[in-house]
């Protein structure tokens, strides 16, 4: 078949192509890749149309007998050499994602592109652990297992390709299911580079396949189809209810990590400057971080001292070219993206919040605005209730530990939060708050046995560690009875 000439992204040859059954797959239609740094085209990639989403389901479930019945030993060393030649393009994946993205290149040299190699070795690791589970009662042995679940479509957004794509491709390919990766259609290159890593490691064809396309078309086309077993999906709470009711029409069950709003509480016996520095964290990736704490909650007797101290932070803050390894701050995703953020801050100014800082575009670039802090905002206001994306906080100040709770706990999502203080104070207001995880005096600290997930608006299931597998598996009890068993009707 007929494939396409590769993109070059500042030397690095990325196929335009889906990836389907172990081949490349082009399309007679295409849409355009354009790079955030500055709106330059990167080139045109193939466009799921129905024939794609078909040939991609086909091959995976064609591929399932074999490799689910490798087991979680003989799946191992696949996986680990896919880890391996993830870790062999490093710095193809840091030269793909920080031009495609705008992610910055030092955080892909030092924290993505090991992580992403993570995800895929220490799932197959983890799975090991899972065989043949037993519980021991009275009347029998409860021999628990995970079995396979069938096909898996995976669909991850654009601020985090590599990350959050191996995330979830980790634990679905170690639990023995085929899966149909949906790139990010503003950021789709990364993952086609992810394709050539699993192809080279020797992944049977049809164990990952990769279409690229538009959310509303390919994507729906995956999630609808009754042939799939499970979809994981991160991004926007408007695409998960439409992928949710698409799958809940054939009762495939979904897991939905969603956006966040997460409050940044500093109580008044808190390491003020240690706060401040943490906070400045929040501006990393221009905001386009789900689990950031963009609420500030600040004790009332301390809220001037802290302001004082993160602007000074902020201040130091070098914002420009991601593919520069002293950028701090970096463009935002795409000019639809800058327009949202800028007009959530013009609606918040209207109504009456004050800018301690920020508040523009940022001069280096068109895609780039600068690190905001709003103050002066209800709860009740826009840019308190529903979350911007970019690199825009609020201030709020509390004079209680019962309203730092409420007002941490008065939005629609609870993803993520920070709490700083004393660490006995703050694990007690931290036992308050509604999310699915939250950081003492600390921030971004992970690790995949933890379990990842947010509550409310925020998602639906849990992510890492057992958790990733009971959603990627069928769990089944294997009910054997310690003694002979004799059917009967009586009730004695």
């Amino acid at each position: 078949m007929t494939t396409s000439s590769p993109i070059d992204v500042a030397g690095v040859a990325i196929s335009p192509d889906h990836f389907v059954d172990g081949t490349r797959l082009a399309s007679p239609e295409t849409f355009e890749v354009h790079r955030p740094i500055d709106g330059a085209l990167l080139g045109r990639v193939a466009m799921g149309l129905p024939e794609h989403v078909e040939a991609a389901i086909a091959a995976a479930r064609r591929a399932f007998p074999a490799w689910s019945a490798l087991g979680a030993a003989g799946r191992k060393p696949y996986l680990d050499r896919f880890a391996e030649e993830i870790a062999r393009r490093a710095d193809a994946f840091c030269t793909t994602e920080s031009n495609d993205a705008g992610v910055l290149l030092s955080r892909m040299r030092h924290g993505v592109v090991p992580r992403a190699m993570l995800n895929v070795s220490w799932f197959a690791e983890h799975a090991l652990r899972l065989q043949d589970r037993r519980i021991e009662t009275e009347q029998a042995t409860h021999r628990v297992r995970h079995d396979p679940a069938g096909v898996v479509v995976v669909i991850t957004p654009w601020n985090a390709p590599l990350m959050l794509s191996t995330w979830k491709l980790g634990p679905a390919l170690a639990a023995g299911d085929t899966c149909i990766l949906k790139p990010p259609e503003w950021a789709p290159l990364t993952c086609s580079l992810l394709a050539d890593a699993a192809h080279a490691a020797g992944l049977p064809p049809g164990v990952l396949n990769v279409v690229q396309g538009i959310g509303s078309t390919t994507g729906a086309a995956l999630v609808s189809d009754p042939r799939i077993a499970r979809v994981s999906f991160t991004g926007s709470v408007p695409t998960a209810r439409t992928i949710a009711r698409a799958a809940g029409g054939n009762l495939v069950p979904c897991s939905l990590e969603l956006g966040g709003k997460s409050p940044f509480i500093v109580l008044e016996d808190a390491d003020i400057d240690g706060a401040a520095a943490t906070g400045a964290l929040m501006y990393r990736n221009a905001g386009q971080v789900c689990l950031a704490g963009t609420r500030l909650l600040v004790h009332e007797r301390i809220a001037a001292r802290f302001v004082d101290a993160m602007r000074g932070h902020v201040e130091r803050l070098r914002v420009g070219d991601p593919r520069d390894e002293a950028t701090e701050v970096g463009p935002i995703i795409h000019p639809r993206q800058v327009e949202r953020v800028a007009g959530f801050v013009e609606r918040a100014v209207d109504a009456g919040a004050r800018v301690l800082w920020g508040g523009a575009r940022h001069p280096f670039g068109a895609q780039y605005y600068a690190p905001t802090m709003l103050a002066d905002v209800a709860q009740d206001s826009e840019i308190v209730q529903n979350e911007v994306f970019g690199p825009v906080l609020t201030l709020q100040t509390f004079a209680s530990d019962d309203e730092a709770v409420a007002l941490a706990n008065g939005t629609d999502y609870g993803l993520g939060g920070v709490c700083y203080g004393e660490t006995a104070h703050a694990i007690a207001i931290a036992d308050r708050v509604r999310t699915g995880f939250i950081w003492i005096n600390s921030f971004g600290i992970r690790d995949l046995a933890a379990p990842f997930g947010g509550i409310k608006r925020s998602g639906v299931g849990r992510e890492g560690g057992d958790w990733s597998f009971e959603f990627f598996c069928d769990v089944k009890d294997v009910v054997v009875p310690k003694k002979p068993f004799k059917a009967s009707f009586s009730h004695r």
